[in-house]
């Protein structure tokens, strides 16, 4: 139930940071970077229907024709967070109407138009879950053909995106050129950021102290192996263990001061599969 309700929070607080970014920054912007959101726009400028009804309609669309193709399991997550970011982006323009962006300086808007919403795809995208849209689109072609979706949708991105220069004007079409080439580079790094991790090599004399300090303290594991030095041919042992950062600090803390003499290397890593970390 924890972790149920853990998952259940970061989806809406992903989600919703996704929705201050699109409709505050990107929208009041005209800036056409990015799927779904960035049509909203070009759709918007004919004046027929605002950018935030014309993603709630997609968005819906794109969700039953996915609910349909996919299977209930595909609804599970990414029904949750396409409902609740259209309408959040509803609720923002009736609650909150923009007629202009909130500065006059358009690098800093487009900043946040950038990282605010990569930042909501990264932790959902860490989840097992997205926010719909073009994501639905990217698993329908990946069940029915052999189709490399990512080169894919870039592709369709770039035209979206292209489009307005012709729409809009030559500022704004280079804007968002620069958001779409920013915004993958962005949502790896907000991964790779949010999974850090560290691995620790400890070569020391005496390993039991160590281990027992990772088993009974951190709650983690280690593995211990023989090894000589190279220079003394001396006996050590090597202590292999990965952790989080909290628990990092902790035991660099604890070694430096119960065995001052350990030799230590610290990596960091972002892709630690297995019991504690992530799976398959």
């Amino acid at each position: 139930m924890n972790t149920k309700l853990r998952t259940f929070s970061l989806m809406t607080f992903a989600t919703l940071i996704m929705a201050v970014g699109t409709y505050f920054f990107k929208f009041t912007n005209n800036f056409t970077f990015g799927g779904i959101t960035g049509l909203a726009v070009l759709v918007a400028k004919t004046g027929l229907i605002s950018a935030a009804d014309f993603s709630f309609i997609a968005n819906m669309l794109l969700l039953v024709l996915g609910a349909a193709i996919l299977g209930r399991k595909f609804v599970a997550k990414t029904a949750y967070c396409s409902v609740l970011l259209s309408v959040a982006l509803s609720v923002f323009e009736r609650v909150w109407p923009m007629s202009h962006p909130f500065t006059t300086e358009p690098m800093l808007e487009v900043m946040f138009a950038i990282a605010l919403p990569a930042f909501g795809s990264a932790i959902l995208f860490n989840i097992g879950s997205s926010s719909g849209g073009t994501d639905i689109v990217a698993m329908i072609l990946k069940k029915y053909s052999s189709v490399d979706i990512g080169r894919a949708l870039l592709l369709s991105d770039l035209i979206v995106t292209i489009a307005a220069f012709f729409v809009f004007d030559t500022k704004t079409g280079l804007y968002s050129c620069f958001g779409l080439a920013i915004r993958s580079f962005l949502v790896d790094n907000f991964i790779e950021s949010l999974n850090l991790s560290k691995y620790f090599n400890v070569v020391c004399d005496k390993p039991e102290t160590i281990c027992n300090f990772i088993v009974h303290d951190l709650n983690r594991s280690a593995t211990v192996c023989d090894g000589h030095g190279a220079f003394l041919g001396t006996q050590k042992y090597i202590i292999f263990t990965a952790l989080n950062r909290q628990q990092a600090v902790r035991l660099r803390n604890f070694i430096r001061h119960e065995d001052p003499a350990a030799f230590i290397l610290i990596s960091n890593t972002s892709e630690i599969i297995g019991k504690g970390f992530h799976s398959v």
